[in-house]
């Protein structure tokens, strides 16, 4: 299990990146898509702003890219290399992996994103 104060704890769970205290989604499960990119204002332990400025997230943009890319080329040795599956079935696999792994894709490059920006500090309740 990843300790609080780990920057893959917050990227991985989703929590404030500077507490690690609560979650940054209004409702957890990424697979709630009408819910995917609702997030809290702030958090309501150490008051950090998640949105630092208009449009913000926008830069999660070339991080979803990047996991995307990674997810594929996984998804393409697994299936073709070590399974050894045919053309066809490699192209579908890979298209239907990150089909399915899109809300996944897309709240990691938002936790990655913001945790670039704001680190953990392990004396927040002092600095609030």
């Amino acid at each position: 299990m990843l300790k609080k104060g780990s920057t893959l704890n917050s990227i991985l769970t989703g929590s404030c990146p500077k507490c690690h205290e609560e979650s940054m989604y209004v409702v957890k499960n990424p697979y709630k898509l009408n819910t995917l990119y609702k997030m809290n204002e702030s958090c309501s332990h150490c008051n950090t702003q998640y949105k630092i400025e208009p449009s913000f997230f926008y830069g999660a943009m070339y991080v979803s890219y990047g996991l995307t890319v990674g997810f594929g080329v996984a998804l393409f040795v697994i299936l073709n290399v070590i399974l050894g599956f045919g053309v066809l079935t490699t192209f579908i696999g890979i298209v239907s992996g990150i089909v399915a792994l899109m809300p996944v894709t897309a709240r990691l490059a938002r936790n990655i994103y913001i945790s670039m920006f704001i680190h953990f500090d392990e004396n927040w309740k002092q600095n609030s």
